[in-house]
């Protein structure tokens, strides 16, 4: 029961927000007590938060999968954007953004662990873009690792709007992407900001 509460918790907050939804609401769509719930959870923020860390597995998990299909270096950054353009496709509002304006201690908490695994990803997206000759080689790959991942999470923090983050974002790859590309990265990039589903 536990799992099936997350579960809807987690759909219901990412498509109508963290703040509006209530214990009421979520009991109200399971067809369940608020007692039920509460028998798990103390209190809203505490269902909130594993609500958040069930996300952040679940955004894990499906990296390490997108890693493992064998994409080039700038395939694999619009399959990721792609990705989570689907995944938060229900969401009104940026869940970024209200975790930061609603949940601070919750969104400070889940932020460490989403900034050291970012930056990981970012730096070993960017030696494999340099190993596939896609990425110019002279690049400071920590440094263009932490500007990426600053202009990205600065989008999501800021933006009030799922729909309009996600305009910023590719925005922000294209930029990225631009600023580290050999010619046969810029063919690459060209080819993808060519599919009309991005």
């Amino acid at each position: 029961m536990k799992e099936k509460i997350i579960e809807k918790a987690t759909d219901m907050f990412l498509k109508l927000g963290f703040k509006s939804i209530t214990m009421d609401d979520i009991a109200g769509e399971m067809c369940i007590s608020k007692k039920t719930i509460y028998k798990f959870f103390c209190n809203k923020e505490v269902l909130v938060e594993e609500t958040v860390e069930k996300v952040h597995d679940d955004v894990e998990s499906t990296m390490h999968e997108l890693f493992s299909k064998g994409y080039n270096a700038i395939e694999e950054n619009f399959e990721i954007r792609q990705t989570f353009k689907e995944m938060f496709k229900s969401a009104d509002t940026s869940p970024v953004y209200q975790l930061k304006k609603h949940y601070p201690e919750i969104y400070e908490k889940v932020n460490k662990r989403r900034t050291q695994e970012c930056k990981i990803w970012f730096k070993a997206n960017i030696e494999k873009g340099i190993a596939q000759g896609l990425y110019r080689s002279e690049i400071d790959v920590e440094t263009f690792a932490a500007f990426y991942y600053i202009l990205v999470f600065q989008i999501n923090e800021s933006t009030l709007y799922e729909k309009d983050a996600v305009i910023l974002e590719l925005k922000a790859l294209e930029y990225h992407t631009r600023a580290m590309a050999t010619e046969k990265g810029l063919i690459e990039l060209e080819k993808q900001l060519s599919n009309p589903n991005i």
